[in-house]
């Protein structure tokens, strides 16, 4: 009899252990109507940064205008831009005629005026700047045309399909569209760049400050100033799209992206959003694996000019489990490419590490270089060739 016990025990464990990810990754729709946490909203969705597990989720994949939240593609392509070296902080941009003439959203810059790209930025994450957004456009792309282009390349790159961008501002146009779940994408990957927060957490600041054209800066998401944990992403509003917000808060070394489309009033929005921030928090938590650029291995090079190179996780691993639950069985599988082409450049993918339950794949992560690494010079190859030679006498 006891040994039926133990066995019936150890059943019940392994059932528990293969089903808990799965309960993790996709809330039931009896459970999504059980939460009645965006009962108010056209669109909803809440998931946990580093595994992307869907928490909640509401009609994600309707399409629907993103308003200003276009703008996180936008700042997504910016620091993509900054972290290649293809843009620099504290570099000046002289601010076009059209720039100049956005309506919407602005931060009042002036045809000819000159400002550094830190600023810029600040006036699309806080202010959610019309003017500032095409200006930086132009300066990357040499138009806001060839811009959106780049944006809606991007879009394929992560794999979504209810996506398409006319313009970089949100700002009302035919065929510009987006939806809960893919700008929950799109923020998950921007937030990769962890500094972007620096900016998107900024409550009130000045631009030109001093000058007689400053300009206050107040950030159009009040969650920064009034949620603990929040330091982040976008509002939007236009007539079309009612009231919407990407927003992103972290507590306890989980972060979460909540995204709620076409509510009627930025009270409802924000005590939406406040709800599904509290239920991740009350109810999950995170084991965090690997941050973000952490060494999981290292690559042998024999004909690049560094020999040895570092390989770094993509972005930050973790696992999510439900609170008073624990996974004991996680281990790590890497897996790099077999032929790796010279020369690499800072973030090429050379390998993919594996987050494994037991034998479930619980999620993949792209390992990548964290520096540019160049083919090795004739000398550099002699060199070599000599100490090796030398070391097998």
């Amino acid at each position: 009899m006891r040994k039926h016990k133990i066995l019936i025990s150890m059943i019940v464990s392994i059932f528990f252990l293969s089903t808990m990810h799965a309960y993790a990754e996709e809330v039931s729709e009896e459970k999504n109507e059980t939460l009645n946490l965006a009962e108010e909203a056209k669109s909803a969705i809440l998931i946990e940064r580093d595994t992307g597990t869907i928490l909640f989720d509401k009609n994600v994949h309707e399409k629907l205008a993103p308003a200003s939240m276009t703008k996180i593609m936008t700042l997504l392509l910016i620091m993509e831009a900054i972290d290649k070296g293809e843009l620099k902080k504290d570099e000046t941009v002289r601010v076009s005629e059209r720039a100049a003439s956005m309506g919407g959203s602005q931060i009042f810059l002036e045809a000819g005026e000159e400002m550094k790209v830190n600023d810029l930025i600040k006036g699309i994450a806080v202010a959610s700047g019309n003017d500032a957004s095409v200006a930086l456009a132009e300066r990357l792309a040499g138009s806001e045309e060839a811009f959106v282009q780049m944006m809606n390349k991007k879009v394929k790159e992560l794999g979504l399909e209810n996506t398409n961008f006319k313009n970089t501002t949100g700002l009302p146009a035919d065929e510009h569209f987006s939806t809960a779940y893919d700008m929950a994408i799109i923020a998950k990957e921007l937030l990769k760049y962890e500094d972007i927060t620096n900016y998107t957490s900024i409550y009130e600041d000045y631009l030109r400050k001093g000058e007689e054209n400053e300009f206050w800066l107040v950030n159009t998401n009040k969650l920064v100033k009034f949620y603990p944990g929040v330091d982040g992403l976008k509002t939007g509003y236009t007539s079309e799209a009612k009231y919407c917000l990407t927003a992103t808060a972290e507590k306890e070394d989980m972060r979460v992206i909540a995204v709620v489309m076409g509510a009627e009033t930025p009270k409802e929005r924000n005590a939406i959003v406040s709800s599904m921030l509290d239920y991740a928090f009350n109810q999950y938590k995170t084991n965090k694996i690997f941050e973000k650029d952490e060494v999981i291995t290292n690559l042998d090079l024999l004909k690049a000019e560094k020999e040895h190179v570092d390989v770094v996780a993509s972005e930050s691993v973790s696992t999510i489990h439900p609170k008073g639950e624990n996974i004991d069985n996680i281990s790590t599988e890497v897996t790099l490419k077999p032929d790796v082409e010279l020369p690499l450049h800072r973030g090429d993918k050379v390998g993919m590490l594996r987050i494994k339950n037991g034998e479930e794949v619980l999620s993949e992560i792209p390992l990548t270089v964290n520096e540019d690494i160049e083919q090795a010079s004739y000398i550099t190859l002699f060199k070599r060739t000599i100490k090796e030679m030398v070391k097998y006498r």
